[in-house]
């Protein structure tokens, strides 16, 4: 498994995995702690952490289907969007997997009874699982074609 120690290794990742898959990607930057979405406790003007360092955040968007996003954080995990359904604390060396899982047409979608609802299942590797829990309204048709 590869390691990003920055933000900006990980958007290089995310560049080589579009490329690979022959998809568009648009990448926009936030640096600093007073542009950065979870520093919101940054006084005006603050761009610093109080270490010192620069907080830097980076939002990937992909083109084509599924529809995915990805946001990677400073503190090493991503929130990474599949046809809408949020699938928040994905650690930033498990980014790549992820999204090969999603774009080779490994994931899907387990439904249950009761409670009602459908979980989006990735598979990464070292036979473990991103779960994710999505109530049972609007399933995309690319999520729908994936219900197991």
């Amino acid at each position: 498994m590869d390691h990003f120690p920055t933000t900006e290794a990980a958007v290089a990742a995310l560049r080589a995995i579009a490329a690979e898959y022959a998809r568009e990607i648009e990448v926009t930057h936030d640096i600093g702690a007073d542009q950065t979405s979870r520093r919101t406790a940054a006084g005006i003007g603050v761009t610093t952490d109080p270490d010192g360092s620069m907080p830097h955040e980076a939002y990937a968007e992909f083109g084509g289907l599924p529809r995915v996003s990805v946001r990677l954080y400073p503190e090493d995990d991503a929130l990474i969007t599949v046809e809408g359904v949020e699938c928040p604390d994905v650690p930033r060396d498990d980014v790549p997997a992820f999204l090969r899982s999603v774009f080779d047409g490994l994931a899907y979608v387990k439904g249950r009874r009761f409670p009602p609802g459908y979980f989006l299942i990735v598979p990464l590797p070292g036979d473990r699982t991103h779960r994710e829990y999505m109530p049972m309204v609007g399933l995309s048709p690319w999520l729908s074609a994936r219900v197991r």
